[in-house]
């Protein structure tokens, strides 16, 4: 073998590189015209980048720098001038448009080449998209219902919600962006009522999705909710479509295959597609969700962009909104003459979805005063100084608090799921039980190490134990709470859906697993059903996301990693309806809010440049 596959290999027992990148560079490099250290690091290195959830690996950071701290001797990358010329010429790297297995682009981004594809794709057809409008909009119809329907007045300043619920009629693609509590389930519910009184609107094939199905068991959930205030005929509720799937079920999963049914060549029959928690969509899924959908259709993607990007690769929320600060002047007026609220035409931006992007900027659960929300404010600004004077500051009975790193985490938690257990056994319904369970939760950064997941669900459960809430050396046992790891399309369960083991109300000595529906019902499935679950008294902040509880713990580890950022901090403190204490070290906490997550990818580049322009038809 080359005399660089020693060095891949120590990397890989270093547990530098995993056994992909290991392999995938291995493989090409036996491939390639003319081998190289350079060409093996690069391989390598980029497929890890992957990994890690980013699109590519940019060579300008990484060129003339010392590439491992442990490294003996000093591994070095070349200069970027010579990097360059080595990948393009070793016969498996090539420039954007060739056939080549990595793709190196003008600006030193190196791609696998299905990363290159994929955000080619997604980033031409959300250009085309937001290019295009909607060619019969009724404008004296839709200024009429948004009156009709956005009688309240904001607190402060414009009303967001109505602007955005105009622009979502007015553009074939809009983001609704926006924190906790700023209304974005509300201004769908008012948006799909606008839509059905545009001309043809009572015909428009409507879909509701969201990435997992707790997210579209929520979606579903809070649309029902929020239908029941509007100043509508029964009619016209029924006409408002309140049911949700999550995107691969609605894309149509191929089970005897890697894709789905849906695609360009056989599109979704849809006019409109509605998507939660869109910061939750990778680039591949989104990517995929575009090819499948008429170009006709509306695209209305919901999310918060402060928020943590994808577990996979990408942060395409994210992407879509940098430099969209505000509209254009044209569309700014329109606007403004339909909804009757001052809107501001912002001169940095800078994006090309700019008429399409409207941030919600008032919290409806927060007010100015409430701590918990200054604290996520402070967090988001990367305010660690002020983060901290808040947390520090926390008393008994506020709404955040505080606690040291030494603090055992699995006994506060076991005494908080207490509860659980006394109302089990107290005889309490089914509807309490989930209610006391979304009361309290305790979220982690990491699934690993002492205060990973896999540990502290272990430790409260031995807590449990101790006080003679759980049954020892049961696997199965009355108030377990767990969650699906994958999706179950014959049982209609999503990865992400919680449920409780109760006993089972109609077989006698058996136990259950009851899960409870967006619309109130409660399905009781066997635990032998169930191989891909695992307890949850502690989840991931990731796998968090799409989930609100009246209390929430969160739970650092011991030392500042890579995956500690501030947005993961904001999604822990916002996932609180109520109460949030943190439980680490000062100078753990201060490293995560003052880092970013930064996603390396192309895709922001690429909606810079405008490709078409659009008009509405009065």
């Amino acid at each position: 073998m080359f005399r660089y596959d020693d060095l891949l290999r120590d990397l890989h027992r270093r547990n530098r590189l995993n056994d992909l990148d290991l392999h995938l560079a291995e493989f090409l490099l036996a491939e390639a015209k003319t081998p190289s250290q350079s060409l093996a690091l690069a391989i390598a290195l980029t497929t890890h980048a992957t990994g890690e959830g980013h699109l590519c690996l940019d060579l300008k950071e990484m060129a003339d720098e010392k590439l491992f701290s442990d490294s003996d001797p000093v591994i070095r990358a070349p200069r970027l001038q010579d990097w360059r010329r080595e990948l393009l010429e070793s016969g498996v790297v090539g420039r954007p448009g060739d056939w080549q297995p990595l793709i190196l682009d003008a600006s030193s981004r190196l791609y696998l080449h299905r990363y290159w594809d994929y955000e080619q794709r997604l980033g031409q057809a959300l250009l085309r998209r937001a290019g295009a409008v909607p060619e019969s909009v009724d404008l004296g119809l839709l200024k009429e219902g948004l009156q009709a329907l956005f009688q309240q007045p904001a607190k402060q300043g414009s009303d967001w919600q109505k602007i955005a619920a105009a622009t979502a009629v007015l553009r074939r693609l809009s983001v609704i962006s926006g924190g906790p509590g700023t209304g974005k389930t509300t201004t769908v519910v008012r948006l799909l009522a606008l839509l059905r009184r545009q001309p043809g609107g009572g015909a428009l094939r409507i879909a509701l999705a969201a990435p997992t199905g707790m997210a579209a068991s929520r979606l579903q959930q809070a649309i029902r909710q929020s239908k029941s205030s509007l100043p509508l005929s029964t009619q016209q509720l029924q006409a408002i479509p309140d049911k949700a799937s999550t995107l691969h079920r609605l894309l149509g999963v191929c089970h005897r295959g890697t894709g789905f049914r849906h695609h360009r060549e056989n599109p979704l029959l849809l006019d409109v597609v509605i998507v939660d928690e869109a910061s939750m969509v990778d680039v591949a899924l989104m990517a995929k969700l575009l090819d499948a959908l008429p170009e006709q259709a509306r695209l209305i993607l919901l999310g918060d962009r402060d928020q943590l990007a994808s577990v996979e690769a990408g942060a395409v929320l994210g992407d879509m909104c940098a430099g969209c600060e505000g509209p254009d002047r044209s569309f700014a007026r329109l606007l403004e003459q339909l909804t009757d609220q001052p809107v501001d035409i912002l001169t940095k931006s800078a994006g090309c979805l700019n008429n399409s992007v409207v941030q919600l900027r008032e919290s409806y659960r927060f007010d100015a005063d409430s701590r918990i929300g200054r604290l996520a404010r402070a967090i988001n600004q990367g305010d660690a100084q002020t983060a901290l004077r808040l947390l520090y500051s926390g008393e008994a009975g506020d709404d955040i608090g505080w606690s040291a790193s030494d603090v055992p985490t699995a006994k506060m938690a076991a005494g908080r799921y207490a509860a659980l257990f006394r109302q089990i056994a107290a005889g309490a319904s089914v509807d309490r039980l989930f209610s006391t369970l979304q009361g309290f939760r305790l979220l982690c950064a990491l699934r690993e190490g002492r205060f990973g997941v896999k540990h502290l669900n272990q430790a409260i459960t031995r807590e449990l134990i101790q006080a003679g809430h759980v049954p020892d050396n049961k696997a199965w046992y009355p108030g377990r709470p767990v969650m699906l790891t994958r999706n179950d399309y014959q049982l209609n369960l999503y990865n992400g859906e919680t449920g409780i083991v109760l006993p089972h109300p109609h077989r006698t000595e058996d136990l259950g697993v009851a899960f409870k529906g967006a619309d109130g019902e409660i399905r009781w499935v066997s635990p032998a059903a169930l191989p891909h679950c695992e307890t949850v008294y502690a989840v991931t902040v990731h796998k968090s996301q799409g989930s609100e509880f009246q209390e929430v713990l969160l739970q650092l580890p011991e030392q500042s990693g890579p995956v500690l950022c501030r947005e993961l901090l904001y999604t822990a403190v916002t996932r609180s309806k109520g109460r949030f204490t943190l439980v680490g070290s000062e100078s753990v906490f201060q490293h995560t809010v003052e880092r970013r997550l930064k996603r390396i990818s192309g895709l922001a580049d690429l909606l810079q440049t405008p490709l078409f322009s659009g008009h509405v038809k009065k």
